[in-house]
């Protein structure tokens, strides 16, 4: 489970991070979400729809045959309703505090913002992690990139097919593996601030730099396939 390649990989993803870039959508919503009151998303409903949407567009989320195709921005009202209903201890919670109790409350706000987000009989996983993500960052994004990449890694021991607590563990597994150096990363690794362009006093999280890491192994994986390497 240890890896040798974090480092470089991370290296990589942020390479493709400058403000203007698509990745930086991850920041400017994560920036919003953890200093804004819960009294302020409410009140300024429409801007807390717009930043979630927008974020949710530039990971992907509005293409394709994605149900949000046919819905407008206010079709989030009820999830930032849900967001702000959350004591703000939540943006504390972290992989290296997966104690039994945060990871039922990841599994509980999982469970809440699906409800909201999502229609019946629309697949739930990457949309609702990807949503997650970018709002409290204490949890990757279970797209296909990262899950095919730590299915490999899991070896059969976890499929990543759902957020429980086999998935949950298992990824505390692989950060308490690789500590020292996912540590690090995320205490050098700030967002970017939108009115600025510069870096913010904000680190990205523990589990955002494990996202990291297995977003872009799985998809260096499926650019080598396409291109034969």
């Amino acid at each position: 489970m240890k890896r040798t390649d974090i480092e470089t990989t991370i290296g990589e993803f942020k390479s493709k991070s400058a403000p203007e870039d698509r990745y930086s959508s991850f920041d400017y919503c994560y920036n919003y979400f953890r200093k804004t009151s819960s009294g302020d998303l409410k009140k300024d409903i429409e801007k807390s729809c717009l930043t979630l949407g927008f974020y949710l567009a530039s990971w992907g989320m509005l293409r394709g045959s994605s149900f949000l195709l046919e819905k407008s921005a206010k079709h989030l009202e009820p999830t930032i309703s849900y967001i702000a209903s959350l004591d703000k201890s939540v943006w504390a919670i972290d992989v290296d505090t997966y104690t039994e109790k945060n990871v039922q409350t990841i599994i509980q706000i999982y469970n809440e913002t699906r409800e909201r987000l999502i229609p019946d009989g629309n697949t739930d996983l990457t949309l609702t992690t990807k949503t997650l993500l970018g709002v409290f960052g204490f949890i990757p994004a279970f797209d296909n990139y990262f899950c095919n990449t730590f299915r490999e890694i899991a070896d059969g021991q976890c499929g990543f097919r759902r957020v429980n607590l086999k998935s949950l563990n298992y990824i505390k597994a692989f950060y308490e593996a690789n500590k020292q150096i996912i540590d690090k990363l995320s205490l050098e690794t700030f967002t970017n601030d939108f009115v600025t362009g510069e870096k913010t006093k904000v680190n990205y999280t523990k589990a955002k730099i494990i996202d990291m890491y297995g977003f872009t192994v799985g998809l260096d994986k499926r650019m080598n396939t396409e291109h034969g390497v």
